[in-house]
């Protein structure tokens, strides 16, 4: 072999390992050229040890070759130093890429949660069917309050929010499906509205949203997040773009997994709210004010917070891979 022909013909692609090697940050085409220029290399400096033992050229590839290994296998990472960019930068991005299906998540729960509402209290053979006048009189007066305050309050919260983030597990799983997530929207509108008209009905309206708006702003808004990631996850199989659909599939999966997680901790927050504040006899612009404010700093959290993420080109995608402070996007 002529050692130095051989490096002269290979030198470009060298200096190209060495250079995504060294950068701080891939995109996925780079990451894929990385991962091939790694491949080429390792081929490479096996055919120049083998023929020519060692030298120089061959110890400034092995150079590069292990700085690419470590961009794309990593080193071990503690976990909690991994919080503060899961939190500041993938979660908020996954939030964001939302948004707008989340609103339109809420807007459809709500008109027909609306219309359930309307219906109900226009044909009295609705109500008829949810129960007897003395029924529903239980149910306003004395049920709907207690059941807010029925259980020890720590208990009451846990039952919630386990619930809730059932609720929230089970979109996001089984969204693929396409008729899921649909169902969870209208079976939880009609609940909504039946339930609203059961307490206008016997008027008690104003008991029906003083007692939901405490927790219900950021609870509702946790289940509408979680219903538009099942229905993302939906979209991505049926229209993946130029990617294949398993490409589609896996990439936004990954990022919605980020979602899943954080909705976790967004409804124990709920969940404490509902547990510890909505029963309390404090005065009820206290407790709704507490709502909104939880509500306010989700969103915030959500648009502001992860509109500057993906403007720096974070994608909420947990398949990024971390090596110390270096990140590498995985195709």
């Amino acid at each position: 072999m002529d050692l130095d022909a051989y490096t002269a013909a290979h030198k470009h692609e060298w200096n190209r390992l060495t250079e995504l090697g060294s950068r701080r940050r891939l995109s996925g085409a780079e990451s894929d050229e990385l991962i091939e220029r790694y491949q080429a290399g390792a081929t490479q400096l096996s055919a120049i040890q083998t023929t020519a033992g060692s030298t120089v050229q061959g110890d400034r590839l092995s150079i590069g070759l292990s700085r690419a290994r470590l961009r794309f296998t990593g080193t071990s990472a503690n976990l909690v130093s991994m919080l503060p960019t899961f939190f500041a930068l993938q979660l908020p991005a996954a939030l964001y890429r939302l948004r707008w299906l989340t609103l339109s998540v809420a807007v459809a729960t709500f008109v027909i949660a609306g219309l359930y509402a309307v219906w109900a209290l226009s044909d009295p053979q609705v109500l008829a069917n949810l129960g007897t006048d003395k029924q529903l009189a239980q149910i306003a007066n004395e049920d709907f309050v207690g059941y807010y305050s029925d259980n020890p309050a720590a208990s009451f919260t846990g039952l919630v929010w386990t619930n809730n983030a059932f609720i929230a597990a089970q979109c996001i799983a089984f969204g693929i499906v396409g008729v899921y997530v649909p169902f969870v929207i209208a079976q939880n509108a009609q609940s909504l509205g039946l339930t609203a008209a059961v307490m206008f009905s016997q008027d008690k309206g104003d008991v029906f949203f003083l007692y939901i708006a405490p927790h219900g702003q950021l609870e509702l808004t946790a289940i509408f997040v979680a219903a538009a990631a099942g229905l993302r996850i939906f979209w991505a199989w049926i229209a993946p773009g130029a990617r294949t659909r398993g490409q589609a599939l896996a990439e936004d999966a990954r990022a919605l997994f980020t979602v899943a997680i954080g909705l976790v901790l967004v409804l124990l927050v709920s969940g404490i709210i509902e547990g510890f504040v909505t029963a309390q006899p404090w005065p009820w612009p206290v407790k709704i004010g507490i709502g909104t404010l939880a509500l306010a700093a989700f969103l915030t959290y959500m648009i502001v917070v992860g509109g500057r993420a993906t403007r720096l080109g974070e994608t909420g995608d947990l398949g990024e891979f971390e090596a110390g402070t270096t990140r590498i996007y995985a195709a």
